[in-house]
């Protein structure tokens, strides 16, 4: 098949890329909702508690890591976090350089309060899959995954 005929059949809504990105739009929309409206939380800072939530107290560079968030959204993120109450910092007493960031008692109380509601959303999103369903369709985008951050490593 030449270029031109490539570029001229070429349909946007069948392309995997742009059809990620709807799926992905989709999915974060609704569980977007539950955290935005009944808690007043952006996606950024949602991302930041979840990832505090697992593992604090971390510094903001090792939220980056574990986010897929650049450092600024993080860093507007924390900025929010602690306007609101629901996040504070501490210096680490091992390297006073650092500063470990961790969610306050506020902040863990409205994470016992959102997960179970994104959890809830989760279940909905994936309700008529099986379990087995379930498991390879992350196993399949665990595929693609390395398949993109491969591809990524030789540009």
């Amino acid at each position: 098949m030449s270029q031109e005929s490539e570029a001229k059949d070429f349909v946007l809504n069948k392309f995997f890329p742009y059809k990620v990105r709807t799926f992905y739009r989709a999915v974060s929309d609704a569980v977007k909702n539950v955290y935005v409206e009944r808690f007043g939380l952006g996606i950024f800072e949602w991302r930041t508690m979840a990832v505090l939530n697992e593992y604090e107290p971390l510094p903001a560079k090792e939220i980056v890591a574990r986010s897929s968030l650049d450092k600024v959204n993080v860093s507007r993120a924390i900025a929010g976090l602690q306007k609101s109450k629901l996040l504070e910092r501490h210096i680490d007493p091992t390297d006073r350089r650092r500063v470990l960031l961790r969610l306050t008692p506020k902040g863990k109380k409205t994470m016992k309060e959102v997960v179970p509601l994104v959890l809830e959303v989760e279940k909905q999103v994936l309700c008529g899959l099986s379990q087995e369903e379930r498991e390879q369709l992350l196993s399949l985008m665990a595929k693609v995954e390395r398949n993109a951050l491969l591809l990524e490593k030789q540009e």
